[in-house]
């Protein structure tokens, strides 16, 4: 379920609630099906557990910002690099059939910002601003991001 605002009166279980479903395809969109929850539960504990929790005005983007921060951290084990590697190979979920192979596994060499960007802007169709505000970022930065992506990806994609 989406919605937009702030959700500052709700409950924590109902903001998760409210969330959830667009916070896992995130995460999924940066570190695969496989992670994807273990990113989530660790981002969900690391919001709810801040001390600026309480006091957030824009909770979804907060969320959008910690699942992007757990990525990080999750994509920067080595264990998990050489997992990441294999499901390239070996993948364990077959990717939407409009989507060729080969270019997931182009998107699966970007940085986790860069997917980030590239996954809300293309799998999501959200513009730059709305990219921006869910990521706290400039929307000139989710340009450069947008456009390093783009620049990897023509490079890979054209070999």
């Amino acid at each position: 379920m989406r919605t937009t605002g702030s959700s500052t009166q709700l409950s924590d279980a109902k903001v998760y609630e409210l969330h959830a479903d667009e916070l896992i395809r995130f995460a999924t969109g940066i570190v695969g099906a496989s992670d994807a929850a273990d990113v989530l539960s660790t981002a969900m504990v690391n919001a709810l557990s801040s001390k600026a929790w309480p006091t957030v005005t824009e909770k979804r983007a907060y969320l959008y910002r910690c699942v992007l921060n757990a990525a990080r951290s999750s994509m920067r084990s080595g264990s998990r690099r050489r997992l990441r590697e294999l499901r390239v190979v070996y993948p364990e979920s077959t990717p939407p059939t409009e989507t060729a192979p080969e270019v997931w596994a182009a998107v699966s060499g970007l940085s986790p910002r860069q997917r980030a960007v590239v996954f809300l802007t293309y799998w999501e169709d959200l513009d730059t601003a709305a990219v921006a505000h869910r990521l706290g970022l400039s929307e000139g930065s989710v340009k450069q991001h947008l456009a390093r992506a783009r620049a990897h990806l023509r490079r890979k994609l054209d070999d």
